[in-house]
């Protein structure tokens, strides 16, 4: 290991950045240093500038992910390297700002009903009844739900903040079920890992993926559904039902409100409780064309 590399894995270890963000990044600055075939503390902004160039040119990579990408060497120069970082010269790239599908609750109910193994229903209803990431969901301890209080804590979330969010009463008889029937009940992890799941480790956020996939297949939903759709869910029928925006926000566990204010273009209520500007007006009825006119 190369004292650069040692260096950025300590500051990114300071901060607790999660495993996979850590890995990410070291990744984007080897491919960095590999494009050029250059150390990355001997390249600058005019590198930079060009690698960026390369993502999208060559790579065809979409603008999120250049994005991270550009946060990745703005770590490392700025914290590993003490170097400063000017925006003018290696700017993010603008990203796209898509409204993702939303499932409607009898979709999601067919959803959770064709998983393929209780296992898999579990991990579908979990994340739809919690709104937890798919990382988050595989660090779920058995510990995490509190039926006294009708929580599920989540630890080390993004960010490494922890957040508490309600516990469904179906969701709690559910997990009782669940664990009643597996092989050997866990000692520690929710969703053990291993051959029939008991394993003394988390399963992977792959799996958490594939539960999603395969139910959908099942259910015959033609609409791509991946974990973080059943977030999205989760938030807009709270909101439909009448949660405040604050209160989604902290069951999301997001740092700024303006990211949960977007579940109210995704509302059917808060669109449904808008009337057109077309309505206020009085029109006149329109004419019936002449036979002759086409």
């Amino acid at each position: 290991m190369t004292q650069l590399r040692r260096q950025m894995l300590e500051e990114l270890e300071r901060r607790n950045y999660s495993a996979s963000t850590v890995r990410a990044y070291v990744r984007t600055v080897e491919d960095f240093a590999h494009y050029f075939k250059q150390r990355p503390d001997r390249l600058g902004p005019e590198q930079i500038r060009q690698y960026q160039a390369h993502l999208f040119r060559d790579r065809k990579l979409a603008p999120n992910t250049v994005a991270q990408r550009v946060a990745a060497l703005r770590f490392f120069y700025i914290r590993t390297l003490g170097q400063e970082w000017n925006l003018d010269r290696a700017p993010y790239p603008k990203r796209p700002r898509r409204l993702p599908n939303i499932l409607s609750p009898q979709q999601v109910t067919r959803l959770i009903n064709a998983a393929d193994s209780t296992f898999h229903r579990m991990i579908v209803m979990t994340l739809y009844a919690t709104g937890v990431r798919r990382l988050e969901l595989t660090r779920l301890e058995i510990a995490d739900i509190d039926s006294e209080r009708m929580v599920v804590h989540v630890r080390n979330g993004k960010g490494g903040k922890d957040r508490d969010v309600m516990l469904s009463e179906q969701l709690l008889v559910a997990l009782r079920q669940y664990l009643r029937g597996l092989r050997r009940k866990p000692d520690r992890w929710l969703f053990p890992g291993g051959a029939w799941h008991t394993g003394n480790y988390p399963i992977s956020t792959g799996t958490v993926w594939n539960a999603c996939h395969y139910a959908t297949q099942r259910a015959g939903i033609t609409k791509p559904v991946h974990p973080h759709i059943l977030r999205h869910c989760f938030a807009t029928h709270l909101l439909e039902a009448g949660a405040d925006l604050r209160t989604i926000q902290m069951l999301l566990g997001h740092r700024d409100l303006e990211e949960t204010a977007r579940y109210l273009h995704l509302s059917s209520r808060q669109l449904s409780d808008v009337a057109s500007p077309l309505d206020s007006l009085q029109l006149q009825a329109a004419k019936q064309p002449d036979p002759g006119q086409h």
